[in-house]
């Protein structure tokens, strides 16, 4: 342990961590509309794909009771290589998309898994004062795979298909590429990790001991006084982001002609994952800041309405559909900052709300309710958009501003 320094593993275990995330929620949308799926199976099928982090909570236990975490590490990504390396030789030129849509789901399931491990094992191979030291570092590494693969990756992917002029071998050849690098971080991972002795007492408790446990904190978050605000502020305060973000790759990459803006992958990639990734992450520091300086509750509402409102900026765009790469790059970074800051008040309202005795259990249910809070507007704002319009749409995610509005005044009166 003590000739295994943490910056030999913490950074490429959280790139590792963000990475597949990434691919299986943004990249997937992406490549299906690329391959020509219609907004309205998009957003549903692409939405349910991430039925692993919703269920997470529940899977967790099997994680502590079957082998190491080290061992659920290295195994879930070989897993993901090789699920990726899969989608790649696998990808159709056009629908159906059955195997597309199984691999990204087992990537899926195997990103979950892997999170779920890592962090365990970051509290366990590291002591107190380390794992302090080093949470800024696993942030930065873990939003550096959002960049990468928001950015780096679907930029390379606009660039391939121009060079070989075909949509399909584009992705598989920028997929190929990710599958490749997941096998290398595997086989470092299995190099460098260390084993704590924590780790290698795994599986020590029974499954009936786990599962009573995981049951008593299960009915303990449920009965916490405010659980059904609580509930309800999870599932709402994110709902105009929840609402438009399957649809902003549609929306940027369909012709004018159809309400879209006509702009390319390359575009996509450098406005909304590169630039709007860094303005995302520029807000949540400065949001952290913030509440850290006032408090959570004087934060609350003015975060809402900064999470909320610049959604309008899309409004505008689908009204002007403006030409300008410029114009819509000031669009992206004004409503990814915002909802930079303002989520941040949303990640320490579930962290008071699960503070307790099992406030670990009790805050890996609150991430599924984030998750939830993403797939129910998430698969249904396909079928939206085709009925409203790119401008219709965008006029409602505006409407379900006032439910944002109306969780958070109610949360902050409850605050102290």
């Amino acid at each position: 342990m003590k000739t295994k320094s943490p910056w030999l593993w913490v950074p490429t275990l959280y790139f590792a961590e963000g990475l597949p995330y990434f691919i299986v929620n943004t990249i997937s949308v992406i490549i299906l509309k690329d391959l020509g799926m219609d907004n309205g199976r998009l957003a549903l099928l692409t939405s349910l794909i991430g039925l692993p982090w919703l269920v997470k909570p529940l899977w967790s236990p099997f994680v502590d009771i079957f082998r190491s975490k080290r061992w659920w590490i290295v195994t879930m990504q070989a897993l993901m290589a090789a699920a990726v390396a899969l989608l790649a030789v696998t990808l159709p030129a056009s629908s159906p998309f059955t195997w597309t849509l199984i691999l990204f789901v087992i990537t899926g399931f195997a990103s979950a898994s892997h999170d779920i491990s890592a962090d365990g094992y970051y509290m366990i191979a590291l002591d107190p004062t380390r794992q302090s030291a080093f949470v800024g570092i696993r942030n930065t590494f873990y939003r550096t795979a959002m960049v990468f693969g928001q950015g780096v990756l679907v930029v390379l992917a606009g660039w391939m298909e121009k060079r070989t002029g075909a949509v399909s071998r584009a992705w598989s050849l920028t997929l190929l590429a990710t599958a490749i690098l997941l096998a290398v971080m595997t086989l470092y991972h299995s190099l460098v990790l260390p084993r704590p002795d924590e780790d290698r007492l795994a599986g020590r408790k029974t499954g009936r001991e786990v599962l009573s446990e995981f049951g008593r904190a299960f009915g303990s978050f449920f009965t916490k006084p405010g659980i059904g605000l609580a509930i309800a502020f999870m599932l709402l305060y994110r709902l105009p982001e929840a609402l438009s973000v399957k649809m902003l790759y549609p929306f940027f990459s369909d012709a004018v002609a159809a309400g879209g803006l006509g702009l390319d992958k390359a575009a996509f990639g450098l406005v909304y994952g590169t630039a709007g990734v860094i303005a995302l992450l520029l807000g949540g520091i400065l949001g952290g800041l913030d509440i850290a300086r006032r408090g959570l509750k004087p934060c609350l509402l003015p975060m809402a309405l900064s999470l909320a409102l610049p959604c309008a900026v899309y409004l505008f765009l689908a009204l002007a559909q403006p030409s300008s790469i410029w114009t819509v790059g000031a669009c992206v970074v004004f409503d990814q900052f915002g909802y930079g800051y303002g989520f941040t008040a949303y990640t320490v309202y579930m962290m008071r709300f699960a503070d307790g005795s099992l406030k670990t259990s009790h805050y890996a249910i609150c991430t599924g309710f984030m998750a939830l809070s993403m797939l129910l507007p998430g698969s249904v704002a396909g079928y939206l958009q085709e009925g409203l319009g790119y401008v219709g749409f965008f006029i409602l995610v505006m409407i379900c501003c006032f439910a944002t509005l109306f969780v958070t005044l109610s949360a902050r009166r409850r605050l102290s």
